[in-house]
This record gives C-alpha cells, sequence and structure tokens, in this order.
C-alpha cells in the first residue's frame, strides 16, 4: 500500500488544494500560539524570578527583626500563591533537578544567601516542590516553601478565539480555492458538453488575465473544430451529389446490357455505392450535430409504429413491455437508433425483439435483443468505428456498410443517452439504449 492509499488523498483539485491550505495554516497558527507561549512563559518566568529575589528577601528581613512571638502571626500575610514560610526546619530531600526549580533556588540563594546561609532541596510528588532552609539571626530554623508556577494560567476565552480565528481561515481558505478552481470546473464542464452537435455554452471570457486567455482559446477551438465538421460534411454532400449522376447513369446502361448475368452483378454493386455513399452522408451528418428539435413523444406508440413497419414487410420483430411515461427527445433520431440496431439483429439472426422498461432513477432502457452468432468479446467496443465490421463471426453474405452501429451511438451521444452491446448468456446479442429525459405521463 502507497502514501497515497494511507493518506485517501482527495482526487478533485478543489479539495486537494482546500486541505493543504487548510492544514499549512492551521500548523502555522499552532507553531505561532507554541512560539508566543513559549515567550509569553519564559518572560512570566524572569519576572517572577527577579518578584521572588525582591519578596522574599524582605520577608526573610521582616520575620528576623520581628520578636520570636510575633513570627507566626505575620506568615499569612507573608504569604503568597507560589510560596509560603514555615517557622521550622522543614522536610530535607535531594538537590532540585528541574530547571524551573533550579532557577527559584538560584534566584532564592542569590538574594537570602548574602545574608543568610541557604540550603535547597527538592519533594518528591507530580508537581515541582522544593524548600529553602536558612536560619534567622537569633538561630531560629525558617523554611521556604515553594511550588513554582510554569506560567500564568491561560485565559479561559482564548481557546474560543483560536477556535473562531481557526473557523475564519478555513473559510477563507475554501473561498479563495473555490474561486481559483471555478474556472476550471466550468471549462471541464464545457468540454463534457461538447457533443457531436458541437454546441456547447461558450465560456464567459471574464476575470483574471490567465483565466480569460484560457476561455477565449476554448471557444477558439470550439469554433475552429466546428468549422472544420462543417468543411468536412460539405465535401462529403458534395461528393455524394456528384456521385449519384453517374452511379444513376451507369444503372442505366446495365439495364440495357446483353448479359443478365453480369448485369445482376453490376446492379447489385451499384446498389451497394449508392447505399455507402447515402450512410457516409448520414454519419457524417451525425457527427456534424444533429438539427432535429427536441419534442414530447409517446415512446410506445413510437416503438408500436416501428414494429409494425417491420410486419408488414414480413419481418420478424416483437415488442414487449411499456414505458407509461413520455420522452423528451429527438423521435425521428431515435427511431433511427432503434431501426438500425433490428437490422443489425435480423440481418445475423432472422429475428429481433424489442424490450422497453418503465422509468426507473430518472431513465428509461431500451434494449434490442437477437439469438445469433454474437461478438466477440474483445471486439464489442470497435462495432461502434466506422466501416468495421466482423466478418468472421457474422455472415458475410448480409452485406451492409458497417456505419449502422456507428450511425446509432453518434445519435445516442447527440440524444445525451448511452448504447452499450453485450453478449447474452442464453446466445444471441444485446443492444441496450439508456435515455436520461423523462417527464412521467399525466393522468
Amino acid at each position: 500500500m502507497n502514501l497515497h492509499a494511507l493518506l485517501h488523498w482527495p482526487r478533485t483539485l478543489f479539495a486537494r488544494l482546500a486541505l493543504i491550505l487548510f492544514v499549512g495554516l492551521a500548523l502555522a497558527q499552532a507553531m505561532s500560539f507554541w512560539l508566543t507561549m513559549t515567550e509569553r512563559d519564559q518572560s512570566m518566568t524572569n519576572v517572577m524570578m527577579g518578584y521572588i529575589e525582591r519578596e522574599v528577601v524582605s520577608s526573610v528581613a521582616l520575620l528576623d527583626l520581628l520578636p520570636p512571638g510575633e513570627r507566626a502571626a505575620w506568615l499569612p500575610r507573608l504569604a503568597r500563591r507560589s510560596y509560603s514560610f514555615i517557622l521550622g526546619p522543614g522536610e530535607g530531600g535531594a538537590p532540585p533537578d528541574a530547571q524551573l526549580s533550579a532557577r527559584v533556588a538560584e534566584s532564592i540563594e542569590s538574594g537570602v544567601g548574602k545574608r543568610y546561609p541557604v540550603t535547597v532541596n527538592a519533594l518528591p510528588g507530580d508537581t515541582e516542590h522544593l524548600q529553602a532552609h536558612l536560619r534567622l539571626s537569633d538561630g531560629a530554623p525558617l523554611t521556604i516553601d515553594m511550588r513554582p508556577m510554569p506560567g500564568t494560567p491561560l485565559s479561559g476565552w482564548l481557546p474560543l478565539v483560536l477556535v473562531l480565528q481557526l473557523a475564519v481561515l478555513a473559510a477563507c481558505c475554501w473561498l479563495a480555492v473555490r474561486l481559483a478552481t471555478r474556472p476550471l470546473k466550468q471549462l471541464a464542464q464545457a468540454a463534457d458538453t461538447l457533443g457531436p452537435d458541437l454546441k456547447a455554452d461558450r465560456l464567459s471570457e471574464d476575470g483574471p488575465d490567465e483565466v480569460a486567455r484560457a476561455a477565449r482559446a476554448f471557444n477558439a477551438m470550439q469554433d475552429r473544430v466546428a468549422t472544420y465538421m462543417a468543411e468536412r460534411m460539405q465535401i462529403l454532400a458534395a461528393i455524394s451529389h456528384d456521385l449519384q449522376t453517374p452511379i444513376t447513369r451507369m444503372r442505366l446502361r446495365v439495364d440495357v446490357m446483353d448479359d443478365d448475368a453480369q448485369g445482376a452483378k453490376l446492379q447489385q454493386d451499384l446498389q451497394e455505392m449508392e447505399s455507402l455513399v447515402k450512410e457516409g452522408v448520414t454519419y457524417a451528418r451525425t457527427m456534424h450535430g444533429a438539427t432535429e428539435v427536441l419534442l414530447r413523444v409517446d415512446p410506445d406508440a413510437l416503438f408500436d409504429s416501428l414494429v409494425c413497419d417491420y410486419l408488414d414487410a414480413g419481418k420478424s420483430v416483437s415488442l414487449h413491455g411499456r414505458i407509461g411515461a413520455e420522452l423528451v427527445t429527438r423521435p425521428q433520431a431515435l427511431r433511427r437508433i432503434v431501426g438500425n440496431l433490428v437490422d443489425n439483429a435480423l440481418k445475423f439472426a432472422g429475428e429481433a425483439e424489442i424490450r422497453v422498461n418503465e422509468p426507473r432513477d430518472g431513465t428509461v432502457t431500451i434494449s434490442v435483443l437477437d439469438r445469433g452468432p454474437g461478438i466477440p468479446p474483445e471486439s464489442l467496443g470497435s462495432v461502434f468505428e466506422p466501416f468495421f465490421r466482423l466478418e468472421g463471426s457474422r455472415n458475410r453474405q448480409t452485406g451492409g456498410t458497417g456505419l449502422g452501429l456507428a450511425i446509432a451511438r453518434q445519435l445516442t451521444l447527440a440524444m445525451n443517452a448511452t448504447l452499450t452491446l453485450q453478449n447474452r448468456p442464453e446466445g444471441g446479442l444485446e443492444a441496450r439504449i439508456v435515455m436520461r429525459r423523462v417527464i412521467e405521463s399525466a393522468d
């Protein structure tokens, strides 16, 4: 398992930038807080050392001047939060080894030890605790019991302020990253909507110079691609138009030929040429874009009419299931897609079955099934390529231009739908169309 998997690195650029900025600012704030608190504690410790040195010297001098009988009454007055006085020898122990205790002992010795011999030892416990022992001028023992404070207590409102500050930083990070990545998101959305019709929404060319430049480049790219595709379609349409005349003349000449066998072969070749030209123009138009407007249609009636046309022509085509909802789609394109799939099934299996399902999760599924030889799994994606034919697994005598599935795929993309092929477990092929534009029918 690599480091990427251990860290569960986000997949989106927005999440990654936001995480990096937030973690960086949080670490910087934590370091700044630590440095501030460390400097604060050190400053307070220095102040406390000077305070102890002055106050303890004054208190010891006062107790030394008082009569022995009055000293006990003054002890509570001279006590402070971090130390107090005991009239007695106190407790023994090892020399202080903690850094703070050592500094306190040094401060007491430097202040009191100038006049009174002082010994300092630490007492065992969870917190630092030490005692300084000395004798007054009359020989009476005096103990200074000290519990050094590592620093001033933290104010109760400071954690709340730090949390609020961190929340403000997180909000600023989110806003900054969102503003920075929004143009990339818009660019990705525009690229995703650039389908076969080449009519994606144009990007706004406002904003920072880098964003505006990328938007202008993308819009210019769309215009160039649309121009190139239009030129190719016009060339193909012109070639198709020019080929119609010689093909027609050749068919007329074939009709007056005396050799019936050769004439039949030539008639078949000319028919294949004409079919190839027409299919090529149709494919080019689907690549350039669908000009048919979206309409609200009854798909059940459309499929029923399609099946009736095949039955009238003597073809074995059946329809199973009902959608029971209206679709907002391009009806002629949908009819062409299903018709191409049915023709494909009839060519290689002799019969076709259309199955439709009721809307589920806002989608409709339309399947065209046959019981033919199927398609090798490694070629399921290749059959959508123009002029691709599976002669090894399909009947060569069926003919065809190799553009039927390519046209069906392009039309489904233009309709915001998907077309997939899969072999059936019981044999044959299933072509599945999933459409997303669904409106529930009114009661």
